[in-house]
């Protein structure tokens, strides 16, 4: 057991997964991720480079994942918004990457060293076009180490960025904890002689291992040669990456319960959120209120079969988040009306505390039953 920082532990997970190239420019609150990467990575005999701006970090760790190393980048706000045509390039030329976002009370310079979880909806649909988005998420020092590794994992499996969201509080907290052994995720070969189409579901093959690949940000089909006329093949790419995804939707979402049996109002948090919020749920189960939580670890490709079964038993369903209502959106969406939900939201960079989360959940369910909990 060790004493370890949420973002130390984002770069022991990196490092158990096989990560052996980091780009970045520092940023508070994720530069020392930057610093644990920049101390490891080359006594292991990985690739540390700090470039002189966000942009060049994304375009740096694509450049890398193509020459064969599994790359990775931290950043926050700002950083995480000049990222955003590099993630359309990765998600267009499917290339495995992982980019974490310490999240930091916004928009612009805002509050870099306040909380926040204002990049729910940038880190799903930041970038332009239509693209699918994977984004995972952490509420203690173990998962962030847990998520971040999975994050490479699953890059190769799906080639395409991966998003870790994590938190100022998260990034700079200290947790005694074990970390478990990570195998790092085998890198699938095509056979020799068979005719590789390097696009698609097929595997990922950096360049000189044997294969010709043509990548570009331009609309092309498994070949990887640019199609453009008329869009059809771009359209099939899409939907066809898209659909993978939906196909494994159940494989892919982590998420923790608690005390869900029974409850009829229930707690969606994720994040540093989900701690208030679990405290929130013993605390509301303490004076007979029948409350459970959902914790989800992963925020896209967004559950909604979870939350559908979960609304239609509970009469309630709050979502606590550190900004002014993101998650709550595909929430009330895969609700379908089945029970009532409702936001609490701040972004003045305070955390909420237990209390705040059960007396919301408590009064809202008061109102459902018409009447006044007691305790």
């Amino acid at each position: 057991m060790r004493l370890i920082q949420g973002n130390e532990a984002v770069a022991l997970g990196a490092i158990a997964a096989g990560c052996d190239f980091y780009a970045g420019y520092p940023i508070t609150p994720a530069t020392e991720i930057m610093e644990q990467m920049a101390r490891i990575l080359p006594s292991r005999g990985g690739v540390f480079i700090q470039m002189e701006d966000e942009l060049s970090a994304a375009a740096a760790v694509i450049g890398a994942a193509w020459g064969g190393a599994r790359a990775m980048t931290a950043t926050s706000g700002p950083g995480f918004s000049l990222m955003q045509e590099h993630i359309g390039y990765a998600a267009m030329t499917q290339t495995p990457c992982v980019i974490v976002d310490s999240q930091r009370g916004g928009p612009s310079t805002g509050l870099p060293t306040l909380p926040a979880q204002g990049e729910v909806m940038q880190a799903r649909f930041g970038s332009h076009g239509d693209r699918i988005a994977i984004v995972l998420t952490a509420s203690s020092v173990r998962s962030a180490y847990e998520m971040t590794a999975r994050a490479f994992e699953l890059a190769e499996i799906y080639r395409q960025p991966i998003i870790v969201l994590l938190d100022a509080v998260l990034s700079h907290m200290r947790e005694n904890v074990d970390l478990p052994e990570v195998t790092p995720a085998v890198r699938p070969k095509p056979v020799p002689g068979d005719a590789f189409q390097p696009f698609g579901d097929n595997p990922f093959v950096p360049f000189g291992e044997g294969y010709r690949s043509v990548v570009t940000g331009l609309a092309h089909d498994e070949s990887g040669l640019p199609n453009t006329a008329g869009g059809k093949a771009a359209e099939r790419m899409m939907r066809a990456l898209e659909d993978r995804l939906r196909r494994d939707a159940r494989k892919i979402t982590h998420y923790t319960t608690h005390a869900l049996e029974g409850a009829k109002v229930v707690v969606l948090s994720y994040g540093i959120t989900a701690r208030a919020a679990r405290e929130a749920v013993e605390l509301l189960r303490s004076r007979g209120v029948p409350a459970g939580l959902l914790d989800l670890q992963t925020l896209w490709p967004f559950p909604d079969w979870l939350v559908q079964e979960i609304a239609a038993q509970a009469d309630a369903i709050l979502v606590p988040e550190l900004n002014l209502g993101q998650l709550v959106m595909p929430v009330q969406a895969a609700a379908q009306g089945r029970c009532r939900i409702e936001p609490l939201g701040r972004a003045d960079g305070n955390l909420f505390t237990p209390e705040e989360i059960a007396d919301a959940a408590r009064s809202l369910l008061a109102e459902k039953e018409g009447g006044v909990l007691h305790g």
